[in-house]
């Protein structure tokens, strides 16, 4: 089996560009195609990567945000530097009940985005790891609740599974607007997807498909 999947690695258009062009995963390119189609990142914002190792993310954000941004990354693993002044990181666990207090103390007080790209290692019992993956996802959303600005923007990775629809609605109620993306570079045999919130609501005003 490890032989396989380092065949199909090897394989893998995304997996090869990443190392051409100096990404650190192939996942910044489910990001850049995101941004790049629906724009949930803009020019000089503020940023909160939540599980942000081994930094792809941070790369691609800092892309379109450039150097008048400010990007955070938090992750229980540590970060290796980036070559940026205004990316800065955070080792912690945001399943920690002190994280959001951590996450504030080490940056802005409000953000213009937050990203998830949270997964819990895989168990291989689909159930659970289903569920383990939603529990990161709500442990996200409540941080995006307490540190986005009116009108902000959360990117969050989901696992498809009997909870996802329960959450898709905890989500849907505090954005005006929400999508549902599947980006090019997600394997196609991936049970991931991604849920875009754009414009934080500070009520529970119901919002629409689009």
């Amino acid at each position: 089996m490890p032989n396989e999947w380092l065949r199909k690695r090897k394989k893998d258009q995304f997996h090869r560009l990443a190392k051409a062009r100096g990404y650190r995963s192939r996942a910044a390119f489910k990001l850049q195609q995101i941004a790049k189609r629906y724009h949930p990142i803009r020019r000089g914002d503020s940023i909160l990567d939540l599980g942000a190792a081994p930094g792809g993310w941070l790369q691609a954000a800092h892309q379109v945000v450039g150097n008048n941004g400010y990007l955070l990354g938090v992750d229980k693993e540590p970060i290796a530097k980036l070559p940026f002044e205004n990316v800065k990181t955070l080792e912690a666990d945001i399943s920690d009940g002190n994280v959001l207090t951590n996450i504030l103390s080490s940056g802005p007080r409000k953000y213009d985005v937050v990203l998830s790209d949270l997964a819990p290692n895989v168990s291989g019992v689909w159930e659970v790891d289903h569920a383990r993956q939603i529990d990161l996802a709500r442990c996200a959303l409540r941080i995006a609740c307490g540190v986005l600005k009116p009108s902000g923007n959360f990117l969050v990775k989901v696992f498809q599974g009997s909870e996802i629809n329960d959450f898709r609605g905890e989500m849907k109620i505090r954005f005006r607007l929400f999508r549902t993306i599947k980006p090019p570079a997600s394997r196609a045999e991936s049970a991931e997807l991604y849920f875009l919130g754009l414009d934080f609501l500070n009520s529970s005003e119901s919002t629409a498909d689009y």
